[in-house]
């Protein structure tokens, strides 16, 4: 091995170990930031923290689920990014979420929630926005036509909607 290619593998290894595994950064959010993500996150946008507008947000992978809730009148429509679509474009760790809406109601939510479940954060109802006065722009919603033992106050108490932060720790 000459020393040049030593030195080559040198710098590689230098280059790798310059940056904790895992760090990234996401896009700057173009429009309103609708979440901001904090915590035990790996992957940013803004000052430590992973700030989504609602097209970030909703390039997400997802789902769409029909269901019935406690909020709404019959069979409803809900549409989003799966909340382990989230973990994953943050790289979170860490094993509880502090959910918090816009009127400061908050809920800590294990993480094996967003990955047992396909629960979603979802940004459209009936194929259309949630405006803040429909619990939009961000509504957590479990899968209740997946699994009907979510049917339950443990499961309605963390479906928070109005979200406008998560903290993984």
């Amino acid at each position: 091995m000459t020393i040049l290619s030593r030195f080559a593998g040198a710098l590689i290894i230098a280059a790798a170990t310059a940056f904790p595994a895992g760090a990234a950064t996401l896009q700057a959010a173009r429009g309103p930031v609708v979440l901001t993500v904090t915590g035990a996150i790996d992957t940013t946008n803004s000052d430590h923290t992973a700030q989504f507008d609602m097209e970030m947000l909703e390039a997400l992978p997802g789902r769409i689920t029909k269901v019935e809730t406690p909020w709404t009148e019959g069979t409803v429509s809900f549409e989003g990014p799966l909340g382990k679509s989230l973990i994953a474009a943050v790289g979170a760790r860490g094993k509880m979420m502090h959910i918090t809406a816009i009127n400061d109601y908050a809920v800590d939510v294990p993480v094996e929630d967003f990955e047992k479940y396909p629960v979603i954060l979802a940004t459209k109802k009936d194929g259309a926005a949630m405006p803040v006065r429909d619990k939009g722009p961000i509504f957590i919603i479990y899968p209740f036509d997946v699994d009907k033992s979510l049917f339950s106050e443990t499961y309605f108490n963390r479906s928070v909607w109005q979200v406008k932060s998560i903290e993984f720790n």
